[in-house]
């Protein structure tokens, strides 16, 4: 018996040989041992179950499945790299002629008088023989005899790199097997009768070598199973004390200073707030580390709860960094905590890479002296230097657009302090049981009340001059308005780009377009004081309205803008567009979105724009994203870790990834020590397991 471990000790050499090209192409795919060749995944399979000798015609074209004697050999054209194989079929007596173009390899590969298994594609009639120019040839003593049996059977299609074939890679699976002696179950037996599943061994071997459709949808099944309960395990794991213990029930104190805080607002919190914030005080108290992800809707008031759960921390005489992915978000999230905590007697500072000299050694030394409560600010929160005196709770904004590593920077600046991660990008739930497995996952679906949805219109280009009228209505009434655009300028020799409209020119058009009004242009390239201070005019309305690129994606609150005008829009990801809708409507006047797509937008293009005009909900749009999209584009996936799932399918899996989920927290709940009998598979698979 052989466990998969053991295989990540057997070389690739010892099934596919020393060449060096060939390990190469195979490391391009990942493959880098017996254990990477095994699960190698196919891409698809080709139905060669039926027998179709030379000259036989079937529905959907003339192909050829069948069983073939090489009778001669000649080169054709010039160079002789065309070589021209005459073939008998051994069962019909047809001959047909195979024409290898540039595929001089075929004249020693080819032995006359011997039989091969041909699958091939007929080019049009009108030749003395069919003739084949795309088509396998096969030895038949490459194969075994229990693959000889099934006449071709389902044959796997393997991605490809480098100078690898499809009959290279089967060639090398084949000789893979027959190294293997029979691979051990790496699930409890109890499982695979639970889940209708078949043993390991056989899992792999119907992936490769399938008779039958049923055959590969078992493999996927087991092979898929055994993926996300382990990555499930792991993450669950890391959730848990180090004994695999869970957090106790407990019923967590509220301060002073958080009933005063929540008191003395001038709208009441919404049910779904109240209970993340309980979620989180229960986290907070439980005598072990918080791990939780916050995700709500653009404007659904995850910020303001963060903000009183810092002062839950600050009462317990621990301090707290909040961090932020822009100098803009986070100087908006220290002016709001300013104003929210003004008469709490709470120390608040401000940092980022603007601040230094003088100011930054004064903040650094007040921060590790423990004078400053709650320090909001950007990647500068975990620079070097900067050392805390008690971090007890780190919050990250947006948390997808720092990665692993940036996250763990800070989170290392205190022993073991709460983490709440917070995203406006809402996460299918599919997605959220699998990626973030290691966290516990709150919601906020409930916007504050009195708001009203955003009225979207995908806009074409008969309409846009009614689109420039509508808004100028809003300014009229004293309302502002954002309009943004994918390009900064017309700097660029790119074709594809030149053809997209830019910040720079449209300021100028819409500027006189709205002459009775001030406008401002706001991009990346501009000083990041001169945003600062463009926003502040914009949000106490001395500009009217915004000339921009999607910098203004995030963290800008002005409840007077009404009108959102998106041009090139399909330009843009579904989140990206929703994020940049959510800039209007946040306070209780009636809102506008204008979808402006660009001349050649695709069909994908505008599905993407009428999921946006037919829906509010970012849940329901996150959900879209991923059907149009994939997982592999989903926000935040690639820093995640989790995009290497094998096996498993991130949009169709749903209830395998919920049963894993479930089998995994029961589990752990009755034998956390994982000590039971039935569960040594389990233990040993975790000594082995490589991380995901």
């Amino acid at each position: 018996m052989s466990t998969l471990n053991d295989l990540r000790k057997i070389p690739l050499s010892s099934a596919a040989g020393n060449g060096k090209k060939t390990l190469s192409s195979y490391q391009a795919l990942g493959v880098e041992n017996l254990y990477d060749l095994i699960n190698l995944r196919p891409r698809t399979y080709e139905d060669r179950t039926g027998r179709v000798c030379i000259g036989e015609q079937v529905p959907g074209g003339a192909w050829t499945n069948t069983i073939v004697q090489a009778q001669s050999k000649s080169f054709f054209g010039k160079g002789l790299k065309n070589v021209k194989i005459s073939v008998r079929d051994t069962q019909s007596a047809v001959r047909g002629e195979l024409l290898g173009f540039n595929r001089p390899y075929l004249d020693k590969m080819v032995v006359t008088g011997n039989f091969y298994r041909l699958y091939a594609n007929q080019l049009p009639e009108g030749y003395r023989y069919p003739q084949f120019s795309k088509f396998e040839l096969t030895a038949l003593n490459d194969f075994t005899d229990e693959e000889k049996a099934v006449s071709g059977g389902l044959l796997a299609v393997y991605p490809l790199s480098g100078n690898l074939t499809q009959n290279m890679i089967r060639k090398h699976m084949r000789a893979a097997f027959s190294r293997i002696s029979e691979i051990e179950n790496d699930l409890p037996e109890t499982m695979y009768s639970k889940f209708r599943l078949i043993n390991t061994d056989r899992s792999y071997r119907n992936l490769h070598f399938p008779r039958t459709a049923e055959d590969i949808k078992q493999a996927l099944r087991t092979l898929g199973f055994s993926e996300i309960f382990y990555m499930q395990l792991l993450a669950k794991r890391r959730s848990s004390s180090p004994d695999g213990s869970f957090r106790r029930s407990v019923t967590p104190r509220i301060y002073e200073k958080e009933k005063k805080l929540i008191e003395g607002l001038p709208f009441s919190l919404t049910d779904d707030q109240l209970k993340v914030l309980k979620e989180i005080r229960e986290d907070m108290s439980s005598g072990k580390s918080m791990n939780r992800l916050l995700q709500g809707d653009v404007g659904s008031g995850k910020t303001l709860v963060a903000l009183i759960a810092a002062v839950h921390c600050i009462q317990e005489g621990r301090q707290v960094a909040f961090m932020a992915p822009t100098e803009l978000l986070a100087r908006q999230h220290a002016m709001n905590a300013a104003k929210l905590f003004e008469k709490l007697d709470i120390n608040t500072a401000f940092l980022d890479g603007s601040v230094t000299g003088k100011a930054r050694s004064l903040l650094l030394k007040n921060l590790a002296s423990k004078n400053i409560d709650l320090i909001i600010g950007t990647h500068a929160l975990f620079s070097k230097d900067v050392e805390y005196a008690d971090l007890g709770f780190v919050i990250v904004d947006e948390q997808h657009r720092f990665g692993v590593e940036q996250r763990r920077a800070l989170f290392s600046k205190g022993q073991n302090p709460d983490v709440l991660m917070m995203t406006a990008t809402p996460i299918p739930r599919t997605l959220a049981l699998t990626i973030y497995g290691d966290l516990n996952v709150s919601t906020i679906k409930t916007m504050p009340a009195g708001r009203l949805p955003v009225k979207t219109f995908v806009v074409g280009p008969s309409r846009r001059e009614d689109m420039y009228n509508a808004v100028g209505v809003e300014l009229q009434r004293g309302h502002q308005a954002y309009f943004i655009y994918p390009r900064i300028g017309d700097d660029t020799d790119e074709e594809h780009e030149s053809e997209l409209k830019d910040v720079t020119t449209m300021y100028s058009f819409l500027s006189e377009k709205y002459s009775g009004f001030r406008g401002e242009l706001i991009h990346s390239r501009l000083p990041d004081e001169q945003k600062i201070e463009i926003l502040n005019d914009f949000n106490t309305g001395k500009i009217s309205f915004l000339v921009s690129t999607s910098v203004v994606e995030v963290g800008i609150d002005v409840p007077n803008a009404t009108c959102m005008v998106i041009e090139h829009a399909d330009f843009f990801g579904l989140s990206a567009l929703h994020q940049l809708r959510g800039r209007v409507g946040r306070g209780k006047l009636q809102s506008w979105c204008f979808l402006s797509p660009g001349d050649n937008v695709s069909k994908d293009g505008l599905k993407r724009l009428e999921v946006l005009r037919n829906s509010n909900d970012g849940f329901v749009i996150a959900e879209q994203d991923l059907l149009l999209r994939g997982p592999g584009e989903i926000s935040g996936l690639r820093q995640s870790g989790f995009t290497n799932l094998r096996f498993v399918s991130l949009d169709k899996d749903l209830d395998m990834i919920a049963a894993a989920r479930q089998e995994v927290t029961e589990l752990l709940e009755r034998d956390p020590g994982l000590l039971e009998a039935d569960h040594a598979v389990i233990r040993r698979a975790l000594l082995e397991l490589q991380s995901f």
